[in-house]
């Protein structure tokens, strides 16, 4: 497996963290909250605030200990702030490749390389569960899942992004600083996203959005050369861009990025031990990432404190785990 070692907050000649979590929902960040108490050094990778399943519910009421009613987003915010309090470390990223039996672990991310002892995957599952026609021909051809790694090919372009929520906006403003022209495409006729996200989108002069318009196609022979798109209650219509950066969301483990290296369950689903240890020592999958998760925050933060402790023993080599109700 190759990757670009474009080395970022840990490199070759730093020390590794403890402990890296890929996804910074409810369990992703119980776990940091727990690991970083522990005096782990722990770096949380996650695409945004509103990627995830927690992050787009609008009303909360049943999270134990919080009244309600509390947005996704600021139930998640909430915790990643504890785990900060703790000295963990979060970053707005989008995961792209692992190795995960290198010693250390390696995580390609679309600004840096990362190393660390151990890791936690915490991706959810709102992965996609179809593509536009056009989408898989043209992949790397104009067609890109992540504008942190690709958006300098585009330095002048014109380009659409398809999506509404912070990962789509945050990805969207990256390319501002090489495409001549943005059009951002939601699926719904409201953004998902964090109001400042959307404000700071808004204020660009690079930037068009259209709300209630559906991506049908994406065009070209050998490169991208436009999207055909259907506005709510509007007639299909061609827009000329030579890239296509596609956010949609759908129900399926996020684990494009694993590529193979892991057991799975039908469906997509990570094979885990009870203490959510994968096939490969020393990395661990939780939330809805699992066959038998019952789809709920609390469950999804339970599963994170229990990979939490079982990272703790296993770099410290214990095998008893330390009871701590404090």
């Amino acid at each position: 497996m190759g990757f670009d070692l474009n080395l970022g907050l840990t490199g070759l000649g730093s020390e590794p963290y403890d402990v890296i979590i890929i996804g910074g929902g409810p369990a992703g960040a119980s776990a940091a909250i727990y690991t970083a108490r522990a005096d782990l050094k722990t770096l949380v990778i996650d695409k945004g605030l509103t990627a995830g399943a927690l992050g787009v519910t609008s009303k909360i009421s049943n999270y134990p200990g919080v009244p309600g009613p509390i947005s996704g987003a600021e139930l998640v915010e909430t915790m990643r702030k504890q785990a900060e309090s703790f000295g963990a470390e979060f970053l707005t990223d989008k995961v792209v490749g692992v190795d995960l039996k290198s010693d250390p672990k390696m995580v390609q991310a679309g600004t840096g390389t990362f190393f660390a002892r151990a890791v936690i995957l915490a991706t959810g599952s709102m992965g996609r569960t179809n593509s536009v026609p056009g989408e898989e021909e043209l992949l790397g051809r104009g067609v890109s899942y992540c504008a942190t790694c690709d958006g300098a090919f585009f330095r002048g372009k014109d380009v659409a992004v398809v999506g509404n929520n912070d990962e789509a906006l945050e990805e969207a403003l990256f390319l501002t600083k090489f495409a001549r022209r943005i059009t951002l495409i939601s699926p719904t006729p409201a953004l998902k996203a964090r109001p400042e996200l959307e404000a700071r989108l808004r204020a660009s002069d690079k930037v068009e959005v259209r709300l209630g318009t559906r991506l049908k196609e994406i065009i070209g022979e050998s490169r991208v050369e436009g999207v055909r798109i259907h506005p709510r209650g509007g007639e299909e219509e061609v827009l000329p861009v030579e890239g296509a950066f596609v956010y949609l969301q759908g129900g399926l483990p996020i684990t494009d990025f694993v590529d193979g290296q892991l057991k799975r369950e039908d469906g997509g689903c990570l094979v885990v031990d009870r203490e959510r240890q994968t096939t490969i020592p020393g990395v661990f999958a939780v939330g809805d990432l699992l066959c038998e998760h019952i789809k709920q925050a609390v469950i999804a933060a339970a599963d994170g404190v229990i990979a939490a402790i079982a990272v703790e023993r296993h770099l410290n080599e214990r095998s008893r785990v330390r009871v701590d109700w404090n």
